[in-house]
């Protein structure tokens, strides 16, 4: 039997207890009042407050209120079963007009305390008020989780209506306690029926538009609400057509022939009214010709030339002629020219003498004409001089870009060559300056980069063309603090160890981030020849940088820079970086993003969409992807869940301090992205903290689910330690993982130590997600001395320099490239080309890709570059090639050391 209150008396008496049974038949949910036989029935109690019905949203208690006068003693009951007394808290007072005892009882529910009976049956709650008469219960108050599903039983699809048509779009929304509300929204304008009569909306939530205008062409979105959360549908979008009628006719034109037969027309447009939004065009012809005749003009010609007259006093004679011959008629032109002809004659009789007054104008003419030409001549030196100041004023000093760099420095193949050769450069043979579009912010002008084509490195056979730096810290941060003066450049971080940075040139080369995964693979000839780049590789810090996320988007990649932008390159280079999502076509959509010159995010590829000959294509593998670009930039992958299916890789990570000095012990655990640059953020940090590695990281697939992260720790031994955690668990909301953009999530454990002396630690911790994958981890380890998992981490590290230059930052030999290229990309009838060395390389999905590019065979060979450096088996790449059936195919088999 359960816990019975008991009603005891202030005055002297026996106590009385009410004896409690189990609940038969189905309960009221009304007022029920039980009076003690031969008692007064106008003193039983009666409820000032009931408790109502609640709902209970995601982790938050609900509180229940019940108030009766008069009443010696209130208790609720849940489910047929009486709370604690000490859940309880009571407050009493004395009713101001009767003087009768009042009381009020509050209590708190959980959602712990629902789901224990959920699915079984309703979760209810009442309370039971006391007095001398008898009791009285309160009506049952129901509490409910609340909750709201994300997919919407039926959402509205896209429609094309005529003028004045009727438009219903359906929209049944997803499943939810307490029920979704259902509003409209027009281009994400609120749809107010009350302030547009020709809108409603019906009790099945349709929304309907009596009479389709033109300003109803929008996108219209359903969005459904209740008290836990908001959810909106697929945009549809309604377009509102209108059909095309014909204008009225013109006046004719005029005959198209000046002179005979021709013909005349006259035209009408489809604008009475014009199609729109598709409609129908109009039927017809829009000309109409009809045939015209004119008489035919007659121009002008001039007769002969009259004989020459005697010669004047004048010194002169002339001769005429005139326009008759034919005359003009019928709108004919005139004749062109004189009908008048007059020239100088000299006879015996005739003796010229120049007048004085004429030859001083005719000289004066001369010096006048003279002091122009030489005016003309300073204006034409003035404007060279000043075009060639500013010509020279637009060549930036290239040191910004160059400061951190040294000399190239080729080391021989050969271990018995003591000697280092070096090559200084001679970068003062030619300049050329770059002035292409660097993405200039606003507030300063356009930065322009001086590119110098000095003498290009020649490829030895085993060297290894590396840049270093002579002084890497000073230099390093002077080269960052030099580039953050550009405008584009601001947004750069301030370190150095998530940037690298070096000059190439058409040979080609790479760039690395160590120990992120994070390289550019900058092919041969994609830089064009004569042309030398400088070129940087820069991981950013997603609190750095603003991505904006719209809807269940989350961040699955790092934020990675490449640049400068704008730069002209011939051929793609390939960008690699890892990512944590588990790909899948039918629980994601990959969508990669690029920062515009403006400083917006713009969604340049939809992974599984692309069109070969697109900008940008992406080869995604299980936890890395390959970006082809022809256009650097800032770049990140983003996701979105289509599914609950869709997962993201989270690693877990134990951390505890290395030296122990205090009887408190800590134990970190971490939840991070599964990508290489997050664990190395992590193990710079916990470097710093004195941290080190208690268990061998493991993999968790967080679900797209909305439920939490929960961590709790078992078994801890309570003779030798003490858990200083005052809860069962401790939760990681689950935004703050989905999102991606928060860094270093994780959770501490504190345990105390009884003795100093203690220093043997074994428990177990659990990390899960609620209705998810979960992971468990046996620690049983020496605080003191135990660092066997301290090396897991160091042998993860990659080795090399950040810059690789020239053949030394590919595993194919240069001359063997070339080879694979010319004999592959040609058709083959026996199928023995690169379509059949993408297949054998697992690539072949990319064919219309490869096939879109001057030679398909340098991108699949760019790519195994990319997917396969430091560590390719090349001996693997070199059997392939060979078993196509190639007659020249022996000289593609190389060994290591032929490399």
């Amino acid at each position: 039997m359960a816990w019975a209150p008991s009603l005891c008396p202030a005055q002297p008496g026996p106590c009385l207890t009410f004896p409690l049974y189990p609940a038969t038949g189905a309960q009221q949910s009304a007022t029920v009042a039980n009076p003690v036989p031969g008692a007064n029935p106008d003193l039983l109690p009666h409820f000032l407050v009931e408790p109502e019905d609640v709902y209970i949203v995601k982790n938050k208690p609900v509180l229940l209120v019940c108030k009766a006068v008069p009443a010696t003693q209130i208790f609720f009951k849940c489910n047929g079963e009486w709370v604690r007394q000490v859940d309880h808290v009571i407050e009493r007072s004395t009713d101001g007009s009767s003087g009768l005892p009042t009381m009020e009882v509050r209590i708190n529910v959980s959602r712990q305390q629902v789901e224990k009976v959920f699915g079984l049956e309703e979760y209810w709650c009442q309370c039971v008020a006391w007095s001398s008469s008898g009791t009285t219960k309160s009506q049952k108050a129901y509490i409910r989780i609340a909750y709201l599903r994300k997919n919407f039983e039926q959402e509205p699809l896209a429609k094309e209506v005529s003028l004045e048509q009727g438009i219903v779009l359906p929209c049944r929304p997803p499943e939810g306690i307490p029920p979704a509300e259902v509003e409209w929204l027009r281009n994400e304008d609120l749809v107010d029926p009350s302030l547009d009569p020709n809108v409603y909306i019906t009790r099945e939530h349709s929304l309907v538009v009596r009479q389709a205008r033109l300003a109803d062409t929008a996108n219209y979105t359903c969005v459904a609400k209740n008290i836990v959360a908001r959810r909106r549908s697929a945009s549809a979008a309604v377009i509102v057509y209108v059909n095309g009628g014909w204008s009225t006719w013109t006046e004719w034109s005029v005959c198209s022939a000046s002179c005979g037969r021709g013909w005349q027309k006259r035209s009408r447009s489809c604008t009475n009214p014009a199609p729109l939004n598709g409609g129908a065009f109009c039927e017809g012809q829009n000309v109409q010709k009809t045939a015209c005749a004119t008489l035919c003009p007659v121009d002008g010609s001039w007769s002969p030339w009259s004989k020459w007259s005697a010669c004047g006093l004048d010194c002169t004679h002339w001769r005429s002629r005139e326009c008759s011959d034919p005359a003009p008629r019928n709108g004919g032109e005139e004749c062109q020219g004189a009908d008048l002809d007059t020239r100088n004659c000299t006879t015996d009789l005739c003796v010229h003498t120049a007048s004085g007054p004429e030859d001083v104008a005719l000289y004066v003419g001369l010096i006048a004409v003279a002091v122009c030409l030489v005016l003309l001549l300073l204006v034409l030196i003035l404007v060279y001089c000043r075009k060639k100041e500013g010509l020279d004023s637009d060549v930036a000093d290239s040191s910004i870009l160059t400061s951190g760099f040294q000399p190239v420095s080729i080391k021989p193949s050969k271990a018995d060559n003591p000697h280092l050769l070096t090559i200084q450069p001679d970068l003062s043979t030619t300049t050329t300056t770059y002035q292409g579009s660097l993405c200039p912010r606003q507030d300063g002008p356009s930065p322009k980069f001086q590119l110098t084509n000095g003498h290009l490195l020649s490829p030895l056979g085993g060297g290894r063309h590396t840049l270093h730096h002579s002084s890497p810290t000073s230099e390093a941060e002077e080269f960052v603090s030099r580039l953050s003066t550009q405008n584009y450049f601001r947004s750069l971080p301030r370190g150095t160890s998530n940037m690298t940075y070096g000059t190439f040139n058409f040979l080609g080369g790479r760039l690395m981030i160590p120990n992120t995964g994070i390289s550019l693979l900058i092919p041969p000839d994609a830089i064009p020849r004569g042309k030398i780049y400088e070129i940087y590789l820069t991981l950013h810090k997603p609190e750095d940088v603003r991505l904006p996320l719209a809807g269940c988007q989350t961040l699955l990649s790092p934020i990675v820079s490449c640049g400068p932008p704008g730069v002209l390159l011939t051929r793609p280079v390939i960008l690699a970086m890892d990512h944590c999502g588990e790909p899948s076509p039918d629980s994601w959509s990959l969508r990669l993003k690029k920062q515009s010159c403006e400083g917006s995010w713009e969604d340049v590829l939809h992974l599984g969409e692309e069109a070969p000959s697109h900008l940008y294509y992406c080869q995604l593998e299980a936890s890395a992807c390959y970006v082809f670009t022809e256009q650097l930039g800032r770049f990140a992958l983003v996701g979105e869940a289509l599914s609950v299916a869709a997962a993201k890789r989270l690693k877990l990570l134990l951390f505890a301090p290395v030296a122990c000095t205090s009887l408190e012990y800590n134990i970190r655990v971490y939840c991070l992205h599964d990508t290489h640059d997050a664990l190395k953020e992590v193990v710079q940090l916990e470097k710093q903290l004195g941290g080190q590695l208690i268990q061998e990281p493991r993999v968790l697939h967080f679900k797209d689910s909305y439920h939490n992260l929960r961590l709790s720790i078992h078994d801890v031994p309570s003779s030798l330690w003490q858990s200083k955690l005052l809860v069962s668990y401790q939760e990681i909301p689950f935004y703050h993982i989905w999102n991606g953009t928060q860094q270093y999530l994780h959770c501490t454990f504190t345990l105390e130590r009884v003795s100093p002396s203690t220093s043997d630690l074994a428990c177990k911790l659990w990390v899960w997600q609620v209705e998810g994958d979960g992971q468990s981890f046996n620690i049983n380890f020496n605080i003191t001395k135990d660092t066997r998992f301290a090396e897991l981490l160091a042998l993860e590290s990659e080795g090399g320099v950040p810059a690789l230059v020239g053949p030394s930052a590919f595993k194919i030999p240069f001359l063997i490239r070339q080879k694979i290229i010319s004999s592959l990309d040609p058709p083959c009838n026996r199928g023995a080309d690169w379509r059949t060395l993408a297949q054998k390389l697992h690539l072949d999905s990319h064919l219309s890709f490869f096939a879109s590019k001057p030679s398909p065979t340098a991108m699949i060979l760019n790519l195994w570059e990319a997917r396969h450096f430091p560590n390719g088996n090349l001996s693997q790449l070199a059997a392939a090639v060979a078993g196509l059936g190639q007659p020249d195919a022996g000289l593609f088999t190389v060994s290591e050391a032929e490399c």
